[in-house]
């Protein structure tokens, strides 16, 4: 229960930190804990294809931010709306 609760914490402030990377004003609560949460399986993605392996809390939230900002820029690459 506590891994579950840690998850959904680091989400939320991974999806408000790749708004603020990324030019926008964040999600809202539910919104920035869906593209944490994605952001997340796409960092840890990222960083094992690289060889980047990250470790507790806050190489988590790296990752997890990482992730969350390369969802948002293809997001805005396929809507046409890259700055």
């Amino acid at each position: 229960m506590g891994q579950i609760i840690w998850t959904m914490l680091i989400g939320i402030v991974a999806g408000w930190l790749s708004g603020k990377i990324m030019k926008g004003h964040g999600f809202g609560l539910l919104g920035n804990l869906v593209v944490g949460v994605v952001g997340a399986v796409i960092g840890g993605i990222l960083f094992e294809a690289i060889g980047l392996h990250a470790y507790g809390l806050i190489g988590s939230l790296i990752a997890a931010t990482v992730g969350a900002v390369v969802l948002i820029f293809a997001i805005r690459v396929v809507q046409g709306q890259n700055r």
